[in-house]
């Protein structure tokens, strides 16, 4: 993960591309590898991932607001997207902050616009 500056990778269920197994994070290593003295060696990533009936997932069309609150409701910074077939993507509380930060520049930059008057 740290040679790829990714927090969270996706597990899937053996021969099934899109079927989550779970999601294994920075901070699924970090609580129970590091601080429980286990090896990663020997560990397995099944021991140490969210498994997929306690992941909290979105849908495509959920709204960024929607997902931002999700996530700082329920303390995580990894949320998988998943549709009718299984997973599409995963979005980060980086690209959720992206996402709010380009549509506030959006924002202003229509209100400038609108007071020096080239609306």
């Amino acid at each position: 993960m740290t040679q790829h500056n990714v927090g969270a990778l996706v597990v899937v269920k053996p021969g099934e591309d899109k079927s989550i197994a779970g999601i294994v994070t920075e901070r699924d290593y970090l609580r129970k590898i590091i601080v429980q003295g286990r090896s990663s060696k020997s560990t397995k990533v099944g021991d140490i991932m969210t498994e997929e009936n306690k992941l909290i997932t979105v849908k495509p069309d959920t709204r960024v607001l929607q997902a931002m609150q999700l996530m700082t409701e329920k303390r995580i910074r990894h949320i998988p997207v998943i549709d009718g077939t299984g997973m599409v993507g995963m979005v980060s509380i980086g690209d959720i902050v992206r996402a709010v930060v380009s549509e506030h520049r959006e924002e202003l930059n229509r209100l400038n616009a609108f007071i020096q008057g080239g609306y």
